[in-house]
């Protein structure tokens, strides 16, 4: 059966639509459970495509459980459930919407890779976790010691900041942290300043705690600091290292300056560090809590560098702060998974976590030159890209006289979903429509035909 020739469709990704076919016959039961599927060269040289094309349909059928690798002997088709096999398709209520099942290409700032991810690594150790006495019990409310050494050890040698591991709280996300955060500084500290165009989700957490909010000024060029001194709040927080969302540095300068600061009227500096890993012109600046950890707040996550679903992300805390959250916090238990924190703890400590982002920051590179070529090639000049150099999305501001939800609309109109920047402002907007366009999850391929697909849908 897996020798039919297969008549690719123009619009889906060839490897999805190989995926796609095998996931038929094997849920159908036309290739039997056990049989050996044909190797990557046979299936690339008999399609006539790449094999990174059937590369990736392949892992992505061993992510999913259908088939399984065995060393040197191939690809088998796994058992699968009665259930699944006498019933592929969606109940009614769980039919796609006609809008979801039109979208082929979908630009998501959020996703990460998934041919790359370490699934095999991550499963061994997240077994051997599970054979462990800790496995089961109630954790640490405030993170497993294990793996606040293990980040301890990665922030000195990553961000060159020296960090107590009992100063490091770990919790489920950078939202998350800021609620519990704000529980304990909204008494002393009932405004904040935070960075506009900036981070939705940190808005959202500090007016949940109805701080008062001023905003400072953020461009293409930088964050404009000629007001802060007039400001009344003695709390900040900012993305120095990819600014959120226009993705600019900050510089030294503005680092010490904004430390002088904090120092100057006995305030904080939230640093937000979520997306520092990758950076491709040259190595990721040091964390400005590395200046001066007694004024600055620092939080991490693993949701970009390595799974989003993982939930796992921590922050450390100046000793005033610590004894505080720790005071208010201590019979609360932990808002993150045991498994996730031992398994993670594990993953880092046999050096598998600084191979992961050597890896990914040279696939993200990839990706990176990947949609910014097609970018400049399709669109030339009726497009900016700004954020080139780090990250894992860019912003295309569209020079063609539309609006935001004009582009938007029109991209979902031709498959492809695109994402507004209109969100991240407090007040004010950019100058020009300006777009966001994540390129993680998705192979050149599918970035070429994304960008294929916008043309289109921009130039009528």
């Amino acid at each position: 059966m897996h020798n039919t020739i297969f008549a690719f469709k123009e619009g889906t990704p060839k490897y999805k639509q190989i995926y796609d076919q095998f996931k038929l016959f094997i849920e159908r039961g036309d290739i039997p459970a056990n049989d050996p599927l044909p190797s990557i060269r046979q299936l690339a040289d008999s399609l006539q495509v790449s094999r990174n094309t059937t590369l990736n349909a392949y892992e992505q059928l061993v992510a999913e459980g259908y088939i399984r690798g065995e060393g040197r002997k191939g690809y088998f088709v796994n058992e699968l459930e009665p259930l699944l096999l006498q019933n592929t398709s969606l109940p009614p209520n769980k039919k796609k919407s006609a809008s979801d099942s039109q979208i082929i290409i979908d630009f998501r700032p959020g996703a990460v890779d998934q041919p790359h991810f370490p699934l095999q690594i991550w499963r061994r150790i997240a077994n051997q976790v599970l054979t462990l006495q800790e496995s089961f019990r109630y954790g640490n409310p405030f993170g497993e010691e294990c793996l606040r050494e293990q980040i301890a050890a990665y922030l000195l040698q990553s961000r060159g900041l020296k960090a107590d591991p009992s100063a490091i709280i770990i919790g489920s996300s950078t939202q998350q942290m800021l609620i519990y955060l704000g529980q304990i500084l909204k008494e002393e500290f009932p405004s904040i300043i935070v960075e506009n165009p900036g981070y939705d989700g940190a808005k959202e957490a500090f007016q949940f705690h109805r701080f008062m909010l001023e905003t400072l000024p953020v461009y293409e060029t930088g964050t404009d600091f000629s007001t802060l001194e007039q400001m009344v709040s003695r709390l900040i927080y900012v993305t120095p290292s990819h600014q959120s969302p226009i993705g600019v540095s900050m510089s030294i300068q503005e680092r010490h300056m904004l430390i002088h600061w904090a120092n100057n009227i006995q305030g904080y500096i939230i640093e937000d560090d979520y997306d520092s890993e990758f950076r491709y012109t040259q190595q990721p600046f040091p964390a400005l809590a590395s200046i001066d950890s007694t004024r600055v707040i620092y939080l991490g996550n693993f949701s970009k560098s390595f799974l989003p679903g993982i939930r796992l992300s921590y922050m450390v805390l100046p000793q005033p702060l610590l004894n505080q959250y720790k005071k208010q916090f201590l019979h609360f238990e932990s808002t993150t998974s045991l498994l996730s924190q031992l398994t993670m703890a594990k993953f880092m400590e046999e050096g598998e976590w600084n191979r992961h982002i050597k890896r990914m920051r040279l696939v993200y590179k990839r990706k990176m030159q990947c949609i910014v070529s097609e970018l400049r090639k399709k669109f030339q000049q009726t497009i900016s890209i700004i954020g080139e150099q780090s990250g894992l999305y860019i912003l295309a501001k569209i020079h063609l006289n539309r609006s935001e939800e004009w582009l938007i609309e029109r991209a979902a109109l031709h498959g492809v979903k695109v994402y507004p920047t209109s969100i991240y402002f407090i007040k004010n907007h950019f100058d020009e429509p300006t777009i966001k366009l994540g390129f993680s999850n998705l192979t050149c391929e599918e970035i070429q035909l994304g960008v294929e697909l916008l043309k289109k849908a921009w130039s009528q």
